[in-house]
């Protein structure tokens, strides 16, 4: 009995996908890195993947992470796409915005004594 074949499971190789190439021109993307779509650049001359991702991230961002697994590719396929899509300025980039620190409470105490006095 032949194994089923997922729906996720892929036709083409993933070095297919990539031109053979296994590494992004750029070292700057992470997973959590937020990807958004600059003003409206012709898609013509992309390949399905590209525009695919070009399609997810044009009604709002999304992180590395998600465009991969939107498009059932390993990370870092994904990475080398985005970053041949931000080489060509389809795409731009965003930190993720970092988490709050928990303030020292001797701050806190600070401000709420100076606003005491000021009252």
């Amino acid at each position: 009995m032949t194994p089923r074949r997922r729906p996720a499971d892929r036709l083409v190789r993933s070095y297919v996908v990539t031109d053979g190439r296994a590494h992004p021109t750029r070292n700057t993307l992470d997973l959590v890195t937020l990807l958004i779509v600059t003003d409206d650049l012709p898609l013509t001359g992309l390949n399905p993947e590209k525009r695919r991702i070009m399609g997810l991230c044009r009604p709002g961002t999304l992180s590395v992470a998600e465009v991969a697994g939107h498009l059932s590719l390993p990370v870092s396929v994904a990475k080398v796409l985005i970053a041949d899509l931000m080489d060509s300025g389809h795409l731009v980039t965003r930190a993720p915005i970092p988490a709050a620190r928990p303030a020292d409470a001797r701050i806190l105490q600070e401000v709420l004594d100076g606003l005491r006095a000021r009252l």
